[in-house]
């Protein structure tokens, strides 16, 4: 829309530390696939300089560099579109547009294809030796047969043509748009489609993909509720099945929501603003939640925005509380217990052996926290972005996004390393997944 008469450019003012490096910044445009121009306000000078208070905030500047619109929060591209071709008109008129094209390069021009591509999510299925990745970036699932040892695997089966769209139907016609969170109940592989704004099931014994809710474009305003497949969703990020109930982690709206039987949808906790407030599950507030798990009768919460693990409890009178975290603007890299330790971005959570495995995402690390005392404490990592493997202490991870626990193994989607490590949590070493066929 406009390409002779619009440049878009992108400012990037970071709220968290890691936000603010180039090279973080770089992976983010990569993994997004955003084309125009980006920049880096790392001191904010941009965001003062214009006075800006809120993300995202869209500016329209006009051709003498004033400002003619400004828009705090989301907004439509239909609705821009409007003020856009009205100052379109007017500098046409005024003869003072100047429609000569911008040379731009991509940041994605001459990037190397790779077997992964920003793997978000992985689901380790132990029993059947398989284990199940997010391959986000490719916009598709792959079934990976893991060797005895666990440390290496073939890919058995991909979901997803690769190309990205809402497509049902057969493994390799079907299509995803970045996908996220996984779940398997039975036969049934769940998948948080993310840039879809749906829900998938795939029936692993029959190898096809359906939706289960969503209709493939974002909710917006007032939330009316339809029947699954007929009601917009907002970036679901992570599912968790449970007998007949499918929790979704609804990171745009600020919210859990939950499928029941299939057939009913709608929040279960969250009042959908972005705060961080404890309490009864409809007045508590989350921070685009961005995993789920399940121990103890909780349901836990990677609430990432906070830099927090919340957790639900299951009962009659289910309830909201923290474990770590303390608001939207509190983060760091601090072991320690309730709010003595901090996180920066926790994107991943995994229960297992009576423990929480938290994907620090932004401090590049994977750490343990209790659920019963709520003591927090490195695992994996050095802090610094990196590929290592090797100890614990010495191995480094690139902005983790996902962890699955499977006995003695831990399975941790590197996600700005394109790959998957494996965390041997006897011998506390870390490996890369050998993959085979992807």
């Amino acid at each position: 829309m406009f390409p002779d008469e619009v440049v878009v450019v992108g400012i990037h003012s970071a709220k968290f530390p890691s936000e603010q490096i180039t090279r973080n910044l770089r992976e983010a445009v990569l993994r997004h696939g955003i084309d125009h121009p980006v920049v880096n306000d790392a001191q904010r000078g941009i965001w003062e300089a214009y006075a800006i208070r809120a993300w995202p905030t869209v500016l329209l500047v006009d051709p003498a560099g004033r400002i003619a619109g400004s828009w705090a929060g989301e907004i439509l591209a239909e609705d821009l579109a409007v003020d856009i071709r009205r100052l379109i008109d007017r500098h046409a008129a005024e003869g003072t547009l100047d429609r000569r094209p911008v040379d731009t390069q991509p940041e994605r021009a001459g990037v190397p294809d790779r077997p992964l591509a920003y793997p978000s999510k992985v689901l380790a299925d132990p029993e059947n030796g398989r284990l199940f990745i997010s391959d986000t970036g490719h916009h598709r699932v792959l079934e990976v047969a893991l060797d005895a040892d666990g440390i290496g695997g073939a890919v058995r089966r991909v979901f997803g043509s690769g190309t990205a769209g809402l497509v049902d139907g057969p493994a390799g016609r079907a299509a995803f748009h970045g996908p996220h969170g996984l779940d398997r109940l039975g036969a049934t592989l769940y998948v948080a489609d993310t840039e879809n704004h749906a829900v998938r099931a795939i029936d692993l014994d029959a190898g096809t993909v359906r939706t289960v809710a969503g209709m493939g474009e974002k909710a917006h305003g007032r939330l009316v509720l339809e029947a699954p497949t007929a009601t917009p969703l907002r970036s679901p990020w992570a599912v968790l099945a449970v007998e007949h109930l499918l929790f979704i982690a609804m990171a745009g709206a600020h919210q859990i929501w939950v499928l029941v039987d299939g057939e009913a949808l709608g929040p279960f906790a969250g009042n959908g603003r972005e705060a961080l407030v404890d309490g009864p599950r409809a007045r508590a507030s989350f921070n685009q939640p961005m995993d789920l798990a399940l121990g103890y009768s909780h349901l836990f919460v990677a609430d990432a925005e906070a830099s927090a693990v919340r957790a639900i409890r299951l009962d009659d009178d289910p309830e909201v509380f923290t474990l770590v975290g303390t608001g939207l603007f509190d983060w760091g890299d601090r072991d320690g217990t309730g709010v003595a330790a901090r996180l920066q971005h926790p994107a991943g959570l995994a229960f297992g052996n009576g423990t929480l495995y938290v994907a620090d995402s932004y401090n590049h690390k994977v750490k343990t926290l209790d659920p019963r005392t709520g003591t927090a404490a490195t695992l994996v990592g050095t802090g610094d972005a990196g590929h290592a493997d090797g100890p614990f202490e010495t191995a480094r991870l690139f902005e983790p996004e996902g962890v699955s626990a499977a006995g003695t193994l831990l399975y941790v989607a590197d996600t700005n390393n394109h790959a998957v490590r494996v965390a041997d949590l006897v011998g506390r070493s870390v490996t890369t997944l050998a993959l085979r066929g992807a």
